[in-house]
């Protein structure tokens, strides 16, 4: 059963719905046509994600759109019109990239997975929110560009997510090219894990959820964190690491608990501990 969630304070509060059926929280970007990441986007979904990281009903987040875009990334209108500052918007771009920065680190430091549903476009700083989130199921109707160079503006913090989710060379010729990529080439990348028709988004983005949300929660915040984190170790140091973290959580209460009902033949109780 979906169980809305407490309002958002302030002028913010339209711009990121949120819902929550059973584990599953979604958070609609809801700022069409282009749900751009403006200063107000990113605080509201930035406090939604934050309130999200202790709430232990809350075993698996989805992030959704509302309209025909994605994310059209960065509010370009906003940041232009701070051009007229003194400082030629230096100040505000600067909060801009920082801001946006917190906004992707949060997803990925996150102790709940992010699954990204896409039924359409995603360029610049939105094609990095779903590069930024642990999962991705798109629609045919996806489409996903790093277009800044085309203006003049390379995409180089939304580079950052892309390249570690991307190969080396298609990774460079969608930041070279500012091309659009369909669902299906996005899929052959590694950008998304799924593509579904559209009138099975919902469906197909649920069942994946449901699946990861079926999980012992503990166990998936130390995956989680035990991924991103050896990913930017070397080999060796990696290995150390992960293996201090497995003895971590064999010691845990729902690793033991997980072991004996495999051999007793049962179902886990996961407690979270």
């Amino acid at each position: 059963m979906a169980e809305a969630v407490a309002p958002f304070r302030g002028e913010t509060r339209s711009l990121v719905g949120s819902v929550r059926t059973g584990g599953i929280l979604t958070l609609t970007l809801d700022n069409p046509p282009a749900n751009a990441l403006s200063i107000a986007m990113m605080e509201a979904l930035k406090a939604a994600l934050d309130a999200a990281r202790d709430e232990a009903a809350v075993r698996v987040i989805v992030l959704a759109h509302e309209g025909k875009v994605f994310s059209a990334g960065h509010d370009l209108k906003e940041m232009t019109a701070h051009r007229k500052d003194p400082d030629r918007g230096r100040s505000f771009f600067a909060e801009t990239m920082a801001l946006c920065a917190s906004l992707m680190q949060t997803i990925v430091r996150h102790p709940k997975p992010v699954i990204a549903a896409v039924d359409g476009v995603a360029t610049a700083a939105g094609c990095q929110l779903v590069a930024s989130c642990d999962l991705a199921v798109a629609t045919g109707n996806a489409r996903f560009a790093t277009p800044g160079v085309n203006i003049g503006l390379f995409c180089s913090t939304p580079m950052v997510a892309l390249s570690r989710n991307v190969p080396r060379k298609q990774a460079m010729e969608m930041l070279l090219t500012g091309e659009m990529i369909d669902a299906d080439t996005a899929l052959s990348y590694g950008l998304v894990n799924r593509v579904v028709a559209p009138d099975a988004l919902n469906r197909g983005v649920m069942n994946l959820a449901e699946a990861v949300a079926s999980k012992s929660p503990l166990t998936l915040k130390i995956g989680k964190e035990a991924f991103y984190r050896q990913a930017e170790m070397g080999l060796a140091e990696a290995y150390e690491y992960t293996a201090r973290v497995m003895v971590e959580n064999m010691m845990a209460r729902d690793a033991e608990e997980g072991i004996g009902a495999f051999i007793d033949k049962r179902k886990p109780q996961w407690r979270g501990e």
